[in-house]
Order: C-alpha cells, then structure tokens, then sequence
C-alpha cells in the first residue's frame, strides 16, 4: 500500500553505507519509521536530507506486518533555519521531539498532537521566553495524551483547591493537608500556579502566550512538570537538559 502524508523527523540515524533510517511523526498516520534507501550516496535522490524537527512530505510503502517501511519520496516544506541558529531553542526543539517520541506508539494517529508540535516548532522560531514555551508544550501534550494530572481538587478526598494544596508525582496530582500523609514526597504548591496550569490547559494558543508567569510559579512549574514526566514515563528525557542552559 502507498501512502502520502505530512511528518516530522522525530530523529534520524546511518544505516549501512548510503541509506539512513528516520522516524518520523505524520499528520495522518502517527508515528512511522522509514527507510530511505541511497540517501547519502545520492543526495539528489530526495527533496530533504531528513534532518531532525524538519517537516517534509513523505511518499512510502506501507508493510503491514512489518515497523520498518520503505520511504520512496521526500520532499522538504520546512526547516526552522532561526531554530537552528540558536542553541536553546534548537536544544528546546530536540526537547518536544524526544517527548513525542516517548508518548506517542507506533502507528497511532493524533492530529491534535501533531498540530501542537507544529505550532510550538513555528512559535519557538520567535519566542523571547523559550521556558515557558517549553512549559505549555509539556502542560498541552499531557492533556492530549491522556497523561494530565488531576488539578481539579485532592485526588484523594476530592476536597476543593485551597492555598494548603500539595502535588504527589505518585498519585499523579493535587492532594490537601488533610490527605497529605498518603505521600509525605509530595510539594508544596500555590494555588497561582495550579491556576496557571489550568489556565494553559483550557486556553486558546495565542492567549496562552500572552501569559505572564511569575518566577515562583516558573520554579513550581519547572519542578512538577519535568518529575511528573519522569515519574510516569519512567525515563529521563537526554535533551531535559536544555532546562539548565544559560544564554
């Protein structure tokens, strides 16, 4: 079966002397893995060298029982060139990628996703706060993919939200002072940044963006976010380390 689709490159490596094999995440069919036979002895043979958080338009043989499918044509439409020149940002954009990468199974189409990924790409290209960018990233994708944490009262006695609230990475949420020796690990949490999430959650992409967030709810939102991802994903995200980069 032939298919056209929109992805992607999630990342790339060398596969025998001049093919090279990518993943690629698609609009219409989620993530794929592809191989594109004689790239890098002929670099004429396609319309993009695949390089990673380019988006392309991809043309390839679909193998039902097989993961590995075979990449006939590939055309450029994006390159993020801004990106690219600046260190953070392009460790940044590596950063959703890799997270994408580990959320998404293979074959599972989310165009919601998908459309998330492009806009931050296109976003981060301009942004002057590459942070919190990274911080609605996170808060969005959780929510899409079924991962959001219960911000809606204790997860445990479903009192209301008050100034006392903790969040636990192991029950995946918000838990009051009355509940809170179910997960003595839990943090403390202020209610600004619980609305804060929320807020990112609900809101409209270009509202979001005019958010203002304080330097005590960057830190709170910093803390949950990167641990809740590593606590239920149970890995570490090798480009998290953009998060400590001084410019």
């Amino acid at each position: 079966m032939i298919l056209k689709t929109e992805g992607i490159v999630l990342k790339r490596f060398d596969f025998r002397e001049t093919s090279r094999i990518a993943t690629f995440f698609t609009r219409d069919h989620g993530k794929i893995k592809g191989v594109l036979k004689g790239i890098r002895k002929d670099h004429k043979k396609f319309g993009s060298n695949i390089d990673q958080f380019s988006v392309n338009d991809i043309v390839y043989y679909f193998h039902r029982d097989a993961e590995l499918h075979l990449v006939g044509q590939c055309d450029l439409k994006a390159f993020f060139f801004k990106i690219r020149q600046d260190i953070k940002r392009t460790l940044a954009a590596s950063y959703a990628l890799e997270l994408v990468d580990s959320i998404m199974p293979m074959e599972e189409k989310n165009e919601l996703i998908y459309d998330l990924l492009l806009r931050y790409l296109h976003t981060l290209e301009d942004t002057d706060d590459v942070s919190k960018l990274v911080h609605v990233f996170q808060i969005k994708i959780l929510l899409l993919s079924g991962f959001r944490p219960y911000l809606d009262s204790c997860v445990v006695c479903q009192a209301k939200i008050s100034p006392k609230m903790h969040f636990s990475m192991k029950l995946g949420g918000l838990i009051c002072e009355n509940c809170y020796g179910n997960d003595h690990a839990a943090t403390h949490v202020s209610r600004g940044t619980i609305a804060s999430l929320v807020h990112i959650e609900k809101g409209e992409w270009k509202n979001i963006l005019r958010l203002r967030l304080t330097a005590l709810t960057q830190k709170e939102l910093k803390f949950i976010l990167n641990n809740f991802l590593v606590y239920h994903l149970e890995r570490h995200m090798k480009s998290a380390r953009f998060l400590n980069h001084k410019r």
